[in-house]
């Protein structure tokens, strides 16, 4: 009698973990919450319409850095000024994730080259969120930031998964075709992303009356997000059952579980703040929701190997 046919699993090598102080574990956690942290305070800034509470930059109004009493903008320059004070803390986490990086795994070149790019990166944003502000809120402006915020939260995520890991040649746990796939799934959630910066900018939540908007109809924007959104999702169920059947090491399945999970509850949220107008507390939800799939799709990518 025949035997029936199963998928063969990939058996990875042994693993030893490299030694890491909790310590550097702690500053790159904690960088990676105050990158997440920032994109919903930014969120807050944009559905309040204070992104010109701080009406020039890098001062908040003509000879003050600060907000001055009586200022026109009303409660909207506290609102903007905490989001631009909050870089500076950002900025404060990046500058110690180099010097953890140094301090508690000095012999990690690869490690202390890539440590200096959130630092780079939250400078960078600054930049770019100055000149959002002297454009008037551009859609394209803002969009540019929102999505630079998403490459600072993955490359956070990557930093805290990466320093858990040798620094052997990578070895990859399930067959190339299913790596393949994840990382389209991953390109796609890009694109989603992007998209869903196209929604914001044409809808009502770009700013104030007299913010500028893309001129999508926001209908029609929203219903081709939802499109991707449901082609990503096939793709995470095809990624996810394929690690199933296929990987024996648990840290895929737990991986992509968590993509699909978050997901999930991710597009929950976006057709209930569509079909219940768009209220400002989901919209932020939304936006949080956004960080945690960056953060899930890049532990997803990154499980499919081993150092």
């Amino acid at each position: 009698m025949t035997q029936p046919l199963t998928p063969p699993r990939v058996t990875p090598p042994p693993l030893t973990p490299p030694l890491v102080s909790p310590w550097l574990r702690r500053v790159l956690l904690v960088n990676l919450i105050l990158e997440i942290g920032i994109v919903v305070t930014g969120g807050l800034v944009r559905l309040s319409g204070s992104g010109l509470g701080c009406p020039t930059w890098p001062q908040c109004v003509p000879g003050s850095f600060t907000p001055v009493p009586h200022q026109e903008q009303g409660f909207h320059k506290l609102i903007e000024f905490g989001n631009r004070s909050l870089t500076s803390v950002v900025g404060v986490a990046a500058l110690l994730v180099i010097v953890a990086i140094w301090r508690w795994a000095p012999g990690r070149r690869g490690l202390l080259r890539i440590s200096v790019l959130p630092l780079v990166g939250v400078l960078l944003q600054a930049v770019l969120g100055g000149i959002s502000v002297l454009t008037g809120l551009n859609p394209a402006v803002v969009a540019a930031h929102f999505l630079a915020s998403m490459v600072l939260v993955s490359l956070s995520a990557y930093l805290l998964y990466r320093v858990g890991e040798g620094d052997d040649p990578p070895v990859l746990l399930v067959r190339p075709q299913i790596r393949t796939v994840a990382w389209a799934t991953a390109a796609l959630g890009a694109v989603v992303l992007l998209l869903g910066t196209v929604v914001t900018g044409s809808g009502p939540h770009s700013g104030d009356a007299s913010t500028p908007r893309f001129g999508f109809d926001p209908r029609t924007i929203s219903w081709l997000h939802a499109d991707a959104v449901m082609l990503f999702v096939g793709l995470t169920v095809a990624v996810l059952l394929s690690v199933q059947l296929t990987a024996t090491d648990p840290r895929p399945r737990r991986a992509w579980h968590a993509v699909l999970g978050i997901t999930v509850l991710q597009g929950l949220v976006g057709y209930t703040q569509y079909l219940t107008g768009l209220p400002e507390a989901l919209v932020l939800v939304h936006m949080l929701g956004a960080s945690l799939i960056t953060v899930s799709l890049t532990y997803g990518v990154l499980t499919l190997r081993r150092r």
